[in-house]
């Protein structure tokens, strides 16, 4: 057999980051007075100190490129003075008929405001902004804070575990039973600045919630700014917990974000994602099958266009025995946009009879957009179903003919074309209000296509 010639290629590898970087000091860490909380931030703050901005070398960063982020240019946002409170668009701050909500967190920059139905006060809930939990409940804090992401994951996750200033506690007692949705809005406006978000959520033995979080800002300036989140979840034995995002970030905000989910014996939870803003968005989105007989859902939508660049990387991890999980991604690109999934099972040593499916469908509706989709499978057990697929495509043509002989238009046919694609997804939701929020999403997107 003839050896292949080696080929040179000159020129075509990206550079990493440029040799810049933020410019935080050590005088913005919220230490407190409660010392588990005080040594966490002073171990994440020695994280950002030693760790590096990730670079183009690094495989889980090699397909999203940094060098257009402007890190040394963000700053923290000013403590508002009291009742100084921006005007944040109705539609983001009412979900479902008046009164449906079981609490709200509304989060600003420079500000917060809450509320919490009293009846749920009784029963022992807390749901609170970040620094509001830290003073009045640091021992439920303690119980979660650092224990589901470590600080040193990341640049990004040291940089939010040791500076954030916003976020929300949402915990739950064991037994409780919530059928009303809690929600939080995280609101960024203004350019240069840095949001920094740390939520945490933990539901105790058999408790069962909806948490509807949402990051979002006015549409893009001139000036970026930047969202570093953390996102720790524990849900405990025989515990469920539905949990939805919602992204739609100005395209002018820089997305980061490091989350996951630790589920414990018969624990659920069914986690759902809808994702349409940012410029750029790097997201690490990971559930922890970590009892016996426990079980997660992943559900995410996302929508891209002009030049927005979407980076998810999920992670399912069966660590204990007869556990179960299913993902489903779908997303839909225009103009010069690229997104990129990428997924991986993993099944530990002795988790047998995991039962594992993933599954990542992109519609391509322009031909500059690019979508990237990498399943993976790691397993380390017998008697194990684990199964993935993923498509990369473009609008059915025989689909449009079909509709434009029935008199609709062209444009009105790929609308519903890209309606239908993402129904699949939308079905998963059980909330009719979110549910209606996804299909704006798609409606606002294609009004421009």
């Amino acid at each position: 057999m003839m050896a292949e010639a080696q080929v040179i290629v000159r020129g075509s590898r990206r550079r990493d980051v440029a040799a810049v970087d933020f410019t935080f000091s050590a005088d913005a860490v919220r230490l407190g007075e409660n010392e588990y909380i005080r040594q966490y931030r002073l171990r994440a703050w020695e994280d950002y100190q030693r760790l590096k901005i990730p670079a183009a070398s690094e495989e889980a960063w090699r397909r999203t490129d940094l060098r257009g982020v402007h890190f040394d240019l963000f700053q923290l946002p000013q403590k508002r003075t009291e009742g100084v409170v921006p005007a944040i668009p109705e539609a983001y701050l009412n979900f479902g008929s008046p009164g449906e909500s079981a609490g709200q967190v509304i989060l600003y920059p420079g500000g917060s405001r809450q509320s919490l139905q009293e009846d749920l006060l009784q029963k022992g809930i807390v749901f609170a902004d970040l620094l509001t939990a830290e003073r009045d409940y640091p021992h439920i804090v303690e119980k979660i804070l650092g224990r589901v992401v470590r600080s040193d994951e990341s640049k990004f996750s040291a940089l939010a575990g040791a500076l954030s200033q916003q976020g929300a506690l949402l915990y739950v007692p064991a037994g409780v039973v919530v059928e009303r949705p809690f929600h939080s809005l995280l609101w960024g406006e203004g350019g240069a600045l840095a949001y920094l978000s740390h939520l945490l959520v933990y539901l105790e033995d058999n408790a069962s919630v909806t948490y509807i979080h949402e990051a979002a800002s006015r549409a893009g300036g001139d000036t970026q700014s930047l969202h570093a989140g953390l996102v720790e979840i524990c849900v405990g034995e025989g515990a469920s917990l539905q949990f939805v995002e919602l992204q739609s970030w100005g395209e002018d905000v820089c997305n980061f974000s490091h989350e996951r989910a630790r589920i414990a014996r018969d624990g659920n939870i069914h986690w759902m994602l809808g994702a349409v803003g940012s410029g750029l968005t790097k997201s690490f989105m990971e559930i922890e099958l970590a009892g016996e007989g426990s079980s997660g859902r992943m559900s995410g939508f996302y929508f891209a266009d002009h030049r927005q660049h979407l980076d998810y990387d999920t992670q399912q991890n069966h660590l204990a025995a007869r556990t179960t999980s299913d993902l489903l991604f779908k997303g839909a690109l225009l103009g010069e946009s690229r997104t990129v999934w990428q997924g991986m099972i993993y099944v530990a040593p002795g988790a047998d009879k995991a039962d594992g499916y993933q599954a990542n469908r992109n519609l391509i509706l322009s031909g500059k957009a690019r979508a990237d989709s990498i399943p993976g499978l790691e397993i380390l057990a017998d008697d194990v179903r684990c199964t993935h697929g993923a498509t990369v495509g473009k609008i059915d043509q025989n689909q449009v003919f079909y509709l434009l002989s029935r008199g609709i238009t062209r444009k009105e046919a790929e609308r519903l074309i890209v309606e239908g694609f993402f129904a699949q997804l939308i079905e998963r939701i059980p909330q009719e209000h979110i549910r209606v929020r996804f299909e704006r999403f798609v409606h606002e997107k294609m009004r421009n296509y």
